[in-house]
């Protein structure tokens, strides 16, 4: 039994008018199941267990147990539509997994120490995150919760890539198996925006006086 059990019903009916019945009349939410070699199968599942599996990170990264017509089938949420303004979900997306085969799967980061980052604490830096999860493969026994991105000793002007995260021998980064290009930057602490204003401040002054000085050396030598 994995941490999260969803229970679900088959569906015959397909189209966007049927799914919108479902969820209006039934309180279902309209999903397919698909994956390991298997047809793919319509489904539904009652939007208050789904809509509260939701609220918790862990779901999105985890081996879901899925009972269809009595069966037990392994899966990973792979694909979730919510309503653009209303706390709905419309559409859920399943994927079937082995056990024994390699999975792909976006895992959340976690950042840690945010508050002791020296860039922060000592040079009033700004934390910039530019990246919320990370595609990683393994197989689903070996798949991660979350990643945990310490940036306790980042500076000022400095980042950490994907290539510089820990990470269990487990996990795979395919990105980063397509050469060092593919190497983004996950977090980075940048120059307080006072300091950089300054710095662009300086720039401009610098320019000016040189064009300045430009014009004087052609005024002089116009007087020659």
């Amino acid at each position: 039994m994995s941490d999260f059990d969803l229970t679900a019903e088959s569906r015959s009916d397909r189209g966007k008018g049927a799914s919108r019945r479902l969820r209006r009349e039934s309180g279902m939410v309209p999903g397919i199941l698909y994956g390991a070699g298997k047809n793919p199968e319509a489904i539904s599942i009652a939007h208050k267990d789904l809509f509260k599996a939701c609220e918790n990170e862990a779901f999105f990264s985890h081996i879901l147990d899925i009972t269809l017509e009595n069966k037990i089938q392994k899966a990973i949420l792979k694909d979730l539509q919510r309503h653009p303004s209303k706390s709905l979900i419309l559409h859920a997306d399943f994927m079937r997994v082995e056990m024994d085969q390699v999975i792909t799967v976006e895992v959340p980061l976690r950042f840690v120490n945010e508050e002791s980052c020296v860039g922060v604490k000592q040079g009033g830096g700004n934390i910039s995150r530019n990246m919320t999860s990370l595609e990683v493969s393994c197989l689903p026994g070996d798949l991660p919760e979350y990643i945990e991105v310490d940036i306790e000793s980042v500076g000022v002007g400095e980042s950490i890539h994907m290539s510089e995260l820990v990470l269990p021998d487990t996990l795979n980064v395919p990105a980063l198996q397509q050469g060092s290009d593919y190497d983004q930057v996950v977090v980075s602490v940048n120059a307080p925006k006072r300091a950089e204003e300054d710095s662009d401040q300086t720039s401009e002054t610098d320019s000016s006086e040189s064009d300045d000085s430009s014009k004087s050396d052609e005024s002089d030598s116009s007087n020659d």
